[in-house]
């Protein structure tokens, strides 16, 4: 008995098609374009965000100041002078706070700050206030483990 012929093409040969069919839809592709396929995206949203590209950091040619500024507000700038009234040395005895005229600049960060480098000293909290004559007026509360009578006494002399 005779081996039976196979219809399946070898591996690697191509099947022949219409030559005539074939034609016609690559000039009908032509014709379309490459975009023809193309779906535009549905926006949802009213507001469009660029793209998050590369951003190169600065690296200029020459530094733009000759010579960089001081800081405005140093430790000493910041503490103008200790206030010593009445009303001040009771708060000093009476609620362990210091009672400071500050620069109308500084915030309370620049304020604990300054007492930490001038004083050695640290703070609870501070409270600030505007005196009606422009000035800023400061009331550092000490932690309990330091005295205020002491430290007036000793660093700042107004005792």
């Amino acid at each position: 008995m005779a081996p039976k012929e196979s219809t399946k093409a070898p591996k690697g040969a191509k099947k022949a098609g219409k030559p005539s069919a074939k034609a016609n839809a690559a000039a009908k592709a032509t014709l379309r374009g490459v975009n023809s396929h193309k779906v535009r995206k549905v926006r949802t949203n009213t507001s469009f965000h660029q793209p998050k590209t590369l951003s190169l950091s600065r690296t200029p040619k020459y530094p733009r100041k000759s010579v960089p500024h001081e800081p405005r507000l140093d430790a000493s700038k910041v503490i103008v002078h200790p206030l010593n009234t009445e009303s001040a040395m009771k708060m000093i005895e009476e609620h362990n706070t210091l009672v400071f005229i500050v620069d109308v600049k500084a915030n309370k960060r620049q304020i604990r700050q300054a007492l930490k480098t001038l004083y050695d000293v640290e703070t609870m909290r501070i409270n600030t206030m505007i005196r009606p004559d422009g000035s800023k007026k400061a009331f550092a509360r000490l932690t309990a483990d330091v005295d205020a009578l002491d430290i007036a006494a000793t660093k700042l002399a107004i005792v």
